[in-house]
């Protein structure tokens, strides 16, 4: 049988309070839930994930979070602070930070290919009459905006850019 978890009375309003709030997201009123059938009830994992029709292993997953994170609970309930303690039970029922790659490209360095985009090719001594995303690359490196860039990534940014009101297309095809 899973350990019970232990709720303080202040712990216990605060969930009930995430728990009927308009504003909460479910994710966070699953949780509060698995929290409080776990300590109220003391029911097992099977039970409470068939009553809140989720998996025994999301019920088990939170159970442990709230077991991992009890001390920090309760040195922040000594202290005294309630909106101390919403604000790191939210924390405790909250998904952790995704790993991924960081964006390679930052939204200044977005904006100044967009912008070199409405240019005129002739300003750049370029023989061309319109952009193609081969040579906003090109010219994206000699400025030194990015290091490096293919023609697609711009085509990408300009795609997604894309004003849809626009007389005629910003780049050659």
């Amino acid at each position: 049988m899973p350990q019970q978890l232990e709720v303080s009375q202040k712990q216990e309003a605060i969930l009930n309070q995430l728990i009927r709030g308009h504003q909460t997201p479910q994710n966070l009123v699953i949780r509060a839930k698995i929290v409080l059938g776990g300590a109220q009830y003391g029911r097992r994992n099977q039970e409470i994930a068939r009553e809140l029709n989720i998996s025994g292993q999301t019920v088990k997953k939170w159970r442990e979070r709230w077991l991992e994170g009890r001390t920090k609970l309760e040195t922040i309930e000594v202290e005294g602070e309630k909106g101390k303690l919403t604000k790191a039970i939210k924390q405790v029922l909250s998904d952790e930070p995704r790993s991924g790659t960081p964006a390679t490209f930052s939204a200044e360095q977005v904006c100044q290919i967009i912008a070199l985009a409405c240019e005129v090719p002739d300003l750049s001594n370029r023989p061309i009459t319109e952009w193609t995303p081969q040579a906003l690359a090109d010219e994206a490196i000699k400025r030194e905006i990015v290091e490096s860039i293919s023609a697609s990534q711009v085509r990408l940014f300009l795609k997604r850019g894309r004003i849809e009101a626009a007389s005629q297309p910003v780049l050659a095809q």
